[in-house]
């Protein structure tokens, strides 16, 4: 193959966005360009997808509440990894060694690793002290240094999980803390939940750098801020959940540059009732 048609190949990919929602019974694949749904997945009665990824062989993973599962395009299960009898489980992402890593609510929590082939090689138990099991964290991270960043919902704070299941405080967030991402500098993402925040923070010193506020926003207006998905060019890609708010004028997911500009909406399809888990992707 001549360098000309790979590069030809590689440009004709688009950009697809995987996207599922509290409350909206499927997981759907979207043409960015044109908000066209490509391809779905049904949720059961009972099942609530708030975490979900494509992998690089272009299967689906995401996390039902009841359970994590990897499909195939034909919806044919990989593996699927039960929750137990009063937990749920609302995270599960991909790890650079091409295992899994999966977040657990429940008294005791459980952050477990599985190998590619979707089999058990980790468990850690430890405790939120948050009683409401659906109240403990959504989206958790892995750092390069093997510990687990878990940011909790009720608590309103990241706390660092060693791989020995000792706990430390990180982060104090003053406010809901849905989900968190590691960024290249160190600085922690963390999308806010019901208050409508976006914070990056120094871990370091615990210093706030960056707020992104509704108020501050050119094009929109956050409602409740769940998954976001951080773009190699610095722009971010917003669940911009409305299951809370009375505004269903809003876009449910929303694209900013670094200066806080809204680049790209979602347009509207009726089919599409919520959004709190994203996940862009080109094929």
């Amino acid at each position: 193959m001549s360098a000309i048609t790979l590069i030809s190949c590689v440009s004709c990919k688009k950009e697809k966005i995987a996207v599922a929602g509290s409350g909206w019974q499927e997981i759907a694949i979207v043409d960015k360009a044109s908000g066209t749904i490509e391809w779905t997945h049904p949720l059961d009665s009972g099942e609530e997808c708030n975490n979900v990824e494509v992998t690089p062989e272009g299967n689906i993973l995401y996390a039902y509440s009841k359970g994590a599962r990897l499909i195939d395009r034909n919806h044919a299960t990989v593996w699927d990894y039960k929750a137990d009898e009063n937990e749920e489980i609302h995270s599960v992402s991909r790890l650079k060694d091409g295992g899994f890593l999966i977040g657990v609510c429940g008294t005791p929590a459980r952050i477990v690793e599985l190998d590619d082939k979707g089999v058990q090689t980790k468990e850690i138990k430890f405790s939120t002290l948050i009683f409401t099991v659906h109240n403990q964290f959504r989206n958790i991270v892995k750092t390069d240094s093997g510990h687990y960043l878990v940011p909790l919902l009720d608590k309103h704070k990241i706390i660092r999980v060693t791989p020995e299941g000792q706990l430390k405080n990180l982060v104090f967030v003053a406010t809901e803390a849905h989900a968190v991402l590691l960024l290249d500098t160190g600085n922690l993402l963390v999308s806010c939940g019901s208050g409508g925040v976006i914070k990056e923070i120094n871990p370091k010193n615990t210093h706030f750098e960056k707020f992104i506020i509704t108020q501050e926003l050119k094009g929109a207006s956050l409602l409740y801020v769940a998954e976001i998905f951080q773009y190699p060019n610095g722009n971010r890609l917003i669940a911009n959940s409305n299951m809370y708010s009375e505004d269903k004028s809003q876009p449910l997911l929303l694209e900013i540059d670094p200066n806080k500009e809204v680049v790209w909406t979602l347009p509207f399809n009726k089919r599409i009732t919520n959004i709190t888990a994203v996940f862009a992707f080109k094929e």
